[in-house]
């Protein structure tokens, strides 16, 4: 459907079209944050906060809805959590993924 590139050594899909919608992630306070890549088993996002690994965040997509993730990891611009992998997750990550590729309406 859309073509693949070479990422830091990983392949990713090629978005041109791709909003980053800026979502909220709440672990000991909310702070703002931008979704660079999710799937129904985890994210990973661009925000200031830096939670310990291993604990328990909840983020807040302004389409998607709520999800709770376990932080896995810091990144230099963020973190990287891991999603409990159910249909929720499933929901969410699709969720985010069309509405980051849907154009505004106004």
């Amino acid at each position: 459907m859309g073509a693949l590139r070479s990422f830091e050594g990983r392949n990713v899909m090629a978005t041109r079209w791709r909003r980053r919608r800026l979502c909220v992630l709440v672990a000991d306070r909310p702070a703002p944050a931008a979704l660079t890549e999710v799937s129904a088993v985890g994210a990973r996002l661009e925000t200031p906060l830096r939670p310990p690994i291993g604990s328990t965040v909840e983020l807040r997509h302004p389409e998607a809805g709520r999800i709770s993730a376990q932080v896995r990891s810091l990144v230099p611009d963020g973190i990287a959590v891991d999603f409990l992998c159910n249909e929720h997750s499933v929901a969410f990550a699709l969720a985010a993924i069309a509405a980051d590729m849907s154009r505004p309406t106004d």
